[in-house]
């Protein structure tokens, strides 16, 4: 691996034209290799990030939920087959009776999702006709999307799926007999070290929590305005999005799923392991597992296994490489952040 100390040149370079704004965390093993904050938490009063700084995880929240749903399959209380529909009394609904847990959870679903962002549609766009406050629980995202066509038979195919990790966050409600956010608290967050992150609503005022914002440019790629996403999604995280963490939990969780602190060990080869292909990637097979996805080379080898999240104001990325056993992580408070620092370090990474 080539020199990380490059990063700090590179990352600020990103951050004096507003490119970035985040906090970025390598570590090899229990070891940080590389930790560095840029920009601003709050544009409006030029506070800076801090390495503590908590951000808002998108999309990373579904790791979450994955692993929850599959501890409860360890406890026998859920099982990778229960038919979802069923189970937390959607009939009458469009979603087919035969959608299980492991198709919510593998995307192959082929339910309809709130925004077909595969599609181009944006999240944001579905808070033009509903207040985004109010929702506030799992089921009440359910409006949204239950009366939605089908794209595909369950298993006939793979599409992300927001709405899918909704299903899944019923689930776990229904088979644990708790609140969401408040089983993810007890049995993610807690069991593996996460005293940095929450559930945090955005209509209050919380500490060390960085604002999304992003740069309104002209036709001249001048910053025109920057624009605030108080408006671009519900108020609280929920099983599909949201949570707010800091880099160092995001890896610390991570870190404690392939210990086996938070499931069996044989929901943590599955967890760990591609479970149904999506497409081609350049020179790599993408496919998705129980919540992450993995770059698979020609010859079978994943190459790094990931999660991703994306929303207005918001980017991040946690990677983990296996081979070296490195794993990257970015939160990032603008939506463009993440993108093109994972690849950088994944070029210093693989190359050296």
């Amino acid at each position: 691996m080539q020199d990380l100390s490059k990063l700090h040149r590179y990352f600020r370079a990103l951050e004096q034209q507003d490119r970035f704004s985040g906090v970025v965390w390598i570590s090899q093993a229990e070891f940080c290799l590389f930790a560095g904050a840029y920009g601003y938490a709050s544009r409006a009063w030029k506070v800076k990030n801090e390495l503590d700084t908590r951000f808002d995880s998108a999309s990373i929240t579904k790791l979450f939920t994955a692993v929850a749903a599959l501890q409860l399959v360890d406890q026998g209380l859920l099982a990778l087959d229960t038919r979802v529909v069923e189970y937390i009394h959607l009939q009458g609904s469009t979603i087919s009776s035969r959608v299980t847990l492991f198709q919510l959870l593998t995307h192959t679903s082929g339910i309809g999702d709130d925004a077909e962002e595969e599609n181009g549609e944006r999240y944001e766009d579905v808070w033009k006709a509903r207040p985004n406050y109010n929702v506030n629980c799992t089921a009440d995202f359910l409006p949204q999307f239950i009366h939605k066509p089908a794209n595909f038979p369950p298993g006939a195919g793979c599409r992300y799926c927001n709405c899918g990790y909704v299903l899944v966050g019923l689930a776990i409600e229904k088979a644990s007999g708790m609140e969401y956010r408040d089983y993810v608290r007890r049995n993610i967050f807690a069991r593996a070290g996460m005293s940095d992150s929450d559930f945090l609503r955005m209509d209050q005022v919380n500490p060390r929590l960085a604002e999304g914002s992003d740069p309104i440019r002209d036709a001249q790629d001048k910053i025109t305005a920057w624009k605030r996403n108080i408006y671009s999604f519900p108020p609280v995280g929920s099983a599909d999005s949201g949570a707010q963490v800091t880099a160092a939990d995001l890896d610390r969780f991570l870190r404690a799923v392939r210990r086996g602190m938070l499931l069996s060990p044989a929901m943590t080869e599955a967890f760990l392991t591609p479970q149904v292909d999506y497409r081609a990637y350049q020179d790599w097979d993408k496919r998705y597992g129980l919540g992450l996805w993995f770059y698979v080379d020609r010859s079978r080898r994943v190459v790094c296994y990931q999660k991703e999240g994306v929303n207005a104001g918001v980017s991040g990325v946690i990677r983990h490489y296996p081979a070296e056993d490195i794993s990257v992580t970015i939160l990032s408070n603008m939506e463009s952040g993440a993108w093109k620092p994972v690849w950088k370090i994944h070029d210093l990474i693989v190359a050296g």
